[in-house]
């Protein structure tokens, strides 16, 4: 095992500077309305000029909560995987310092997390809101929703641990064809349905999440639905971004 994940798109996605990186993620979360803070979210994981003000969005409703431990799911881009893997390190580190991995009884794979920007850009947030927490960082490759729900059954804890799931939406669409796709994905995601694989990259966390919200019964609130042509690109060939929230329900 490895002692520490480093970064492999500061720099590039955020910034490397420390003072750079925590100066923009506290403008981003600033700009953000705040809100009661959730059991589980979906976030995005594009380039900060892109998906960081909807990232922001449900991010800022973490801030003043308890949570000591997050367990983190994302797609593996680069590595064809069957079902979920750890690292295989002791820690992940961002700019803002390195954060604590879980020992988890779950099969590691040091090359699908390599390279893989998914959980990285999502750090940053939980750092800057959150105190001190473990991790559990889970990249998702082939799986379906019931194997993935699974894991999440295993891993779900009690108010300590904060569920994060790391997706875009839509890619490469038109503006006006990825706000139809990207709303029609969001009526499933909040009606606890299920994503088909080109709808978002991470479908196979999402679906994982949704199968298991159901099985808790969970409330989702949808909190921002956005692509790159609305905060820094062109409207020709867009990438979508949501972000949700999910509630437990009073017992």
């Amino acid at each position: 095992m490895q002692a520490v994940r480093t970064p492999a798109v500061a720099g590039s996605f955020y910034p490397a500077d420390p003072a750079e990186l925590r100066e923009t993620v506290s403008r981003l979360l600033s700009a953000a309305a705040p809100g009661a803070p959730p059991k589980a979210l979906i976030a995005p994981h594009a380039g900060y000029v892109y998906s960081g003000p909807i990232a922001a969005s449900v991010f800022r409703r973490l801030e003043g909560a308890a949570f000591s431990r997050v367990v983190l799911l994302g797609p593996s881009h680069f590595t064809h995987l069957h079902g979920v893997a750890l690292p295989g390190a002791m820690a992940m580190r961002t700019p803002l310092g390195d954060v604590p991995v879980e020992d988890c009884p779950l099969p590691y794979n040091p090359r699908a997390h390599s390279l893989e920007h998914a959980l990285e850009v999502v750090l940053p947030f939980l750092q800057a809101t959150l105190r001190p927490f473990v991790l559990v960082p889970l990249a998702v490759g082939e799986a379906q929703p019931e194997e993935v729900g699974a894991v999440l059954e295993r891993l779900w804890g009690g108010p300590e641990t904060l569920i994060v799931v790391s997706s875009d939406l839509s890619h490469y669409l038109s503006y006006a064809d990825a706000q139809r796709a990207d709303a029609a994905s969001a009526k499933e995601i909040l009606a606890l349905g299920q994503l088909r694989r080109g709808d978002a990259c991470g479908a196979a966390p999402v679906n994982g999440l949704l199968a298991e919200a159901r099985r808790r019964v969970l409330r989702a609130e949808l909190v921002d639905l956005r692509n790159s042509g609305d905060t820094a690109g062109d409207k020709d060939r867009v990438v979508g971004y949501g972000a949700f929230a999910f509630y437990e329900r009073p017992t």
